[in-house]
């Protein structure tokens, strides 16, 4: 059947310009409008990286080079639909528009590599709830050491660090980062901190990297709650490395992230680099996966894989 799978590529959103930024930060925060003075600052990371975020660009790239690698695979099957958490389309809207135009399936592709209930979780659970049983969802769950992916990272990194390394003539720590997330979420099981580990292990063996010698693992851009989230956070990482004055500079590998936007573009490439600056360090980071061809046919792989594997036997 032509079109009879539907795919829903899923991502954070971003506001398209200044005017959305209220909007936007009062859908984070689950409908409560943010302060004047949070949403300023918010306002103000925006600014810095040249007004509006590149993230609505970049993931309509990754939409259409994971269509066009499906289509390459069977013409005609697959048909890729974007899905917002916290801008439109919603991911409920496009999973719901997708089944009222009759798909057989609906598979559920989130851009993130590392599972966790809080995010991958969350994402497929608001698909499954836009198709409201009217097709099967299968969701692709991580795909944290996708080899692809790896060696995107692994060949980016091993040529930065070389050339840190030649520039300062010292060793350099590699920091692989993800979005940090309320503690109390990974204290009650939550496999996200091994997923991160999981894909550090397998970039940092490519290139024969050696755990707290040469890499480490911090946490970045934690959300401005009263509860605590994990940690180390990198800024914090940071200042440690300067003060103990074993390394001329660092890396860091946003492994997390798939996409240039803001917690890349003003977290990293701003405030941890003035913060390295300040604390003696050179400062980079890798290249982000952005729409890498791939890395997306990879994905789409993945995507078939997830629809042709066998269905389990009935219980009995």
């Amino acid at each position: 059947m032509i079109g009879s799978v539907a795919v829903i590529l899923m991502a954070y959103g971003t506001p398209g310009d200044a005017s959305e930024i209220e909007a936007y930060y009062t859908d984070i925060r689950r409908g409560r409008p943010p302060t004047p003075e949070a949403l300023a600052d918010l306002t103000a990371r925006y600014v810095a990286i040249g007004g509006v975020s590149p993230l609505a660009e970049i993931t309509e790239a990754q939409r259409h080079a994971l269509q066009r690698s499906l289509d390459e695979r069977d013409p005609g099957r697959f048909v890729v639909s974007l899905g917002m958490k916290h801008a439109a389309p919603k991911v409920e809207a496009a999973a719901a528009a997708a089944a009222e135009q009759g798909s057989e399936t609906i598979v559920g592709l989130v851009l993130a590599p590392h599972y966790s209930s809080y995010s991958i979780g969350d994402y497929l659970q608001r698909c499954e709830t836009g198709v409201g049983g009217a097709a099967p969802v299968i969701g692709v769950d991580s795909w944290a050491t996708e080899p692809a992916f790896v060696e995107f990272l692994a060949v980016d990194l091993a040529e930065r660090r070389a050339a840190m390394r030649s520039a300062t003539g010292r060793d350099v720590m590699v920091l692989f980062t993800a979005h940090s997330l309320p503690k109390r979420i990974i204290d009650a099981g939550d496999p996200y901190p091994d997923e991160l580990r999981s894909t550090a292990i397998a970039v940092a063996d490519r290139i024969a990297l050696d755990e707290g010698t040469d890499w480490t693992i911090a946490w970045q851009s934690a959300g401005r709650t009263p509860e605590p989230w994990i940690g180390p956070d990198i800024l914090q990482v940071i200042d440690d490395l300067g003060a103990a004055g074993e390394f001329g500079g660092v890396i860091v590998c946003a492994c997390g992230f798939v996409a240039d936007h803001l917690e890349v573009l003003y977290d990293l490439d701003i405030e941890a680099a003035a913060r390295a600056t300040a604390a003696g360090l050179a400062f980079d980071r890798t290249a982000s996966v952005n729409g890498d061809p791939a890395v997306m046919s990879a994905l789409a792989g993945r995507v078939v894989a997830a629809v042709d594997r066998p269905l389990p036997p009935p219980r009995p």
